[in-house]
Protein backbone atom coordinates (compact mmCIF):
# COMPACT_ATOMS: atom_id res chain seq x y z
CA UNK A 1 0.00 0.00 0.00
CA UNK A 2 1.21 3.58 -0.86
CA UNK A 3 -0.36 6.99 0.86
CA UNK A 4 -1.88 9.11 -2.10
CA UNK A 5 0.49 11.53 -1.58
CA UNK A 6 3.34 9.41 -3.14
CA UNK A 7 1.75 8.59 -6.05
CA UNK A 8 3.57 9.71 -9.21
CA UNK A 9 2.24 10.07 -13.01
CA UNK A 10 2.57 7.42 -15.07
CA UNK A 11 1.97 4.74 -12.21
CA UNK A 12 -0.37 2.39 -11.81
CA UNK A 13 -2.43 1.67 -8.86
CA UNK A 14 -5.92 -0.07 -7.33
CA UNK A 15 -8.32 1.86 -6.19
CA UNK A 16 -11.99 0.72 -5.27
CA UNK A 17 -11.26 -2.43 -6.94
CA UNK A 18 -10.36 -1.04 -10.25
CA UNK A 19 -7.24 -0.61 -11.82
CA UNK A 20 -6.15 3.16 -12.89
CA UNK A 21 -2.57 4.50 -14.42
CA UNK A 22 -1.91 8.10 -12.77
CA UNK A 23 -1.95 10.77 -15.95
CA UNK A 24 -1.96 14.02 -13.81
CA UNK A 25 -1.53 14.51 -9.69
CA UNK A 26 -2.33 17.74 -8.48
CA UNK A 27 -1.88 18.29 -4.47
CA UNK A 28 -3.80 21.00 -2.87
CA UNK A 29 -2.84 21.60 0.73
CA UNK A 30 -4.36 24.71 2.84
CA UNK A 31 -3.57 25.71 6.62
CA UNK A 32 -7.25 24.81 8.36
CA UNK A 33 -8.03 21.51 5.92
CA UNK A 34 -6.71 18.58 5.13
CA UNK A 35 -3.99 17.46 1.78
CA UNK A 36 -5.96 16.88 -1.19
CA UNK A 37 -4.97 14.88 -3.90
CA UNK A 38 -6.56 15.35 -7.34
CA UNK A 39 -6.04 12.61 -10.16
CA UNK A 40 -6.19 12.67 -13.40
CA UNK A 41 -6.57 8.64 -14.61
CA UNK A 42 -6.99 6.50 -17.46
CA UNK A 43 -8.27 2.68 -16.96
CA UNK A 44 -6.00 0.65 -18.88
CA UNK A 45 -8.58 -1.88 -19.46
CA UNK A 46 -11.21 0.05 -20.89
CA UNK A 47 -9.02 3.39 -22.09
CA UNK A 48 -11.76 5.65 -19.93
CA UNK A 49 -9.79 8.99 -18.61
CA UNK A 50 -11.52 10.64 -15.40
CA UNK A 51 -10.74 12.49 -12.13
CA UNK A 52 -10.51 11.03 -8.83
CA UNK A 53 -10.28 12.76 -5.50
CA UNK A 54 -8.43 11.41 -1.98
CA UNK A 55 -7.40 12.37 1.18
CA UNK A 56 -3.64 13.01 1.76
CA UNK A 57 -3.90 10.29 4.20
CA UNK A 58 -5.89 7.58 1.73
CA UNK A 59 -3.74 4.57 0.71
CA UNK A 60 -4.23 2.70 -2.23
CA UNK A 61 -2.55 -0.53 -3.64
CA UNK A 62 0.43 -0.30 -6.11
CA UNK A 63 -0.21 -2.19 -9.27
CA UNK A 64 2.57 -4.69 -10.56
CA UNK A 65 2.40 -4.64 -14.11
CA UNK A 66 4.42 -7.25 -15.89
CA UNK A 67 6.05 -6.36 -19.14
CA UNK A 68 7.22 -8.65 -21.76
CA UNK A 69 9.12 -7.72 -24.54
CA UNK A 70 7.50 -9.21 -27.84
CA UNK A 71 7.80 -9.01 -31.30
CA UNK A 72 4.68 -7.92 -33.90
CA UNK A 73 3.80 -9.94 -36.25
CA UNK A 74 0.96 -9.36 -38.47
CA UNK A 75 -2.64 -7.86 -38.36
CA UNK A 76 -5.21 -10.64 -38.72
CA UNK A 77 -8.06 -8.11 -39.19
CA UNK A 78 -9.92 -7.95 -35.85
CA UNK A 79 -6.72 -9.40 -33.73
CA UNK A 80 -2.94 -8.04 -33.95
CA UNK A 81 -0.60 -11.23 -33.22
CA UNK A 82 2.17 -10.68 -31.07
CA UNK A 83 5.16 -13.57 -30.15
CA UNK A 84 7.25 -13.73 -27.21
CA UNK A 85 10.82 -14.34 -28.68
CA UNK A 86 12.04 -15.96 -26.09
CA UNK A 87 9.01 -18.75 -25.55
CA UNK A 88 7.82 -18.35 -28.96
CA UNK A 89 4.55 -18.27 -27.56
CA UNK A 90 2.15 -16.29 -29.34
CA UNK A 91 -0.93 -14.07 -28.49
CA UNK A 92 -3.29 -12.13 -29.74
CA UNK A 93 -4.84 -8.54 -28.60
CA UNK A 94 -8.25 -7.47 -30.26
CA UNK A 95 -7.26 -4.66 -32.88
CA UNK A 96 -10.11 -1.92 -31.42
CA UNK A 97 -7.86 -1.63 -27.74
CA UNK A 98 -4.79 -0.28 -30.08
CA UNK A 99 -6.31 1.94 -32.35
CA UNK A 100 -3.44 4.43 -32.07
CA UNK A 101 -0.72 2.02 -31.33
CA UNK A 102 -1.64 0.23 -34.95
CA UNK A 103 -0.66 3.35 -36.28
CA UNK A 104 2.88 2.90 -35.84
CA UNK A 105 3.22 -0.89 -35.71
CA UNK A 106 5.01 -2.35 -38.13
CA UNK A 107 6.58 -6.15 -39.11
CA UNK A 108 8.95 -7.57 -36.77
CA UNK A 109 8.95 -4.44 -34.32
CA UNK A 110 9.84 -4.73 -30.95
CA UNK A 111 7.44 -3.83 -28.14
CA UNK A 112 6.65 -4.37 -24.91
CA UNK A 113 3.00 -6.06 -24.07
CA UNK A 114 1.90 -4.71 -20.01
CA UNK A 115 -0.05 -8.01 -18.59
CA UNK A 116 -1.95 -7.47 -15.35
CA UNK A 117 -2.76 -10.71 -12.95
CA UNK A 118 -2.47 -12.46 -16.81
CA UNK A 119 -5.18 -10.44 -18.57
CA UNK A 120 -3.06 -8.30 -21.96
CA UNK A 121 -3.47 -4.60 -21.10
CA UNK A 122 -1.84 -3.41 -24.18
CA UNK A 123 1.11 -2.31 -25.61
CA UNK A 124 3.86 0.13 -24.59
CA UNK A 125 5.82 1.70 -27.91
CA UNK A 126 9.27 2.88 -28.09
CA UNK A 127 9.04 6.79 -27.71
CA UNK A 128 9.96 7.11 -31.74
CA UNK A 129 9.58 5.02 -34.90
CA UNK A 130 10.91 4.91 -37.84
CA UNK A 131 8.28 4.92 -40.70
CA UNK A 132 8.59 5.19 -44.37
CA UNK A 133 6.85 7.71 -46.52
CA UNK A 134 4.77 5.37 -48.90
CA UNK A 135 3.08 9.17 -50.62
CA UNK A 136 3.52 12.63 -50.20
CA UNK A 137 2.20 16.02 -51.66
CA UNK A 138 4.16 17.98 -54.15
CA UNK A 139 5.94 21.40 -52.78
CA UNK A 140 4.30 24.33 -54.18
CA UNK A 141 7.76 26.33 -55.46
CA UNK A 142 8.31 29.94 -53.52
CA UNK A 143 6.43 28.25 -50.35
CA UNK A 144 9.46 28.63 -47.99
CA UNK A 145 8.93 31.83 -46.51
CA UNK A 146 7.97 29.94 -43.20
CA UNK A 147 8.67 26.64 -42.07
CA UNK A 148 6.04 25.66 -44.93
CA UNK A 149 4.77 21.85 -44.60
CA UNK A 150 3.05 19.54 -46.33
CA UNK A 151 0.97 16.00 -45.82
CA UNK A 152 2.51 12.61 -46.29
CA UNK A 153 0.92 9.37 -45.92
CA UNK A 154 3.27 6.69 -43.89
CA UNK A 155 3.74 2.36 -44.68
CA UNK A 156 1.35 2.32 -41.97
CA UNK A 157 -1.35 4.48 -43.26
CA UNK A 158 -0.92 7.62 -40.38
CA UNK A 159 -1.27 10.89 -42.07
CA UNK A 160 1.65 13.41 -40.77
CA UNK A 161 3.01 16.83 -41.35
CA UNK A 162 6.45 16.84 -42.90
CA UNK A 163 8.82 19.58 -44.32
CA UNK A 164 8.83 20.34 -48.05
CA UNK A 165 12.23 18.02 -48.57
CA UNK A 166 10.81 15.31 -47.56
CA UNK A 167 9.54 12.46 -50.61
CA UNK A 168 8.42 9.27 -51.37
CA UNK A 169 10.83 6.83 -50.36
CA UNK A 170 11.96 8.63 -47.52
CA UNK A 171 12.39 7.37 -43.96
CA UNK A 172 10.80 9.56 -41.15
CA UNK A 173 11.48 9.29 -37.33
CA UNK A 174 8.04 9.66 -35.93
CA UNK A 175 6.92 10.24 -31.86
CA UNK A 176 4.67 7.71 -30.82
CA UNK A 177 3.32 9.73 -28.37
CA UNK A 178 1.52 12.83 -30.40
CA UNK A 179 1.71 11.31 -34.13
CA UNK A 180 4.65 14.60 -35.27
CA UNK A 181 7.19 14.42 -37.65
CA UNK A 182 10.90 14.49 -35.56
CA UNK A 183 12.64 14.26 -37.99
CA UNK A 184 14.56 12.42 -40.90
CA UNK A 185 16.32 8.73 -40.08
Amino acid sequence: MIQSTEIKPGQCFVWDGELYQAITVDRNKTAMAKMKVAIKVRSPKTGVVKEIGLLGSDRVEEANIDKREMQYLYDAGETLCFMDTETYEQIEIPSDRLTWEKQFLTESMMVKVEFYNGEILGIELPDKVDLKVAEAEAAVKGNTATAAQKNATLETGLVIKVPLFINTGDTVEVSTADGKYCGRA
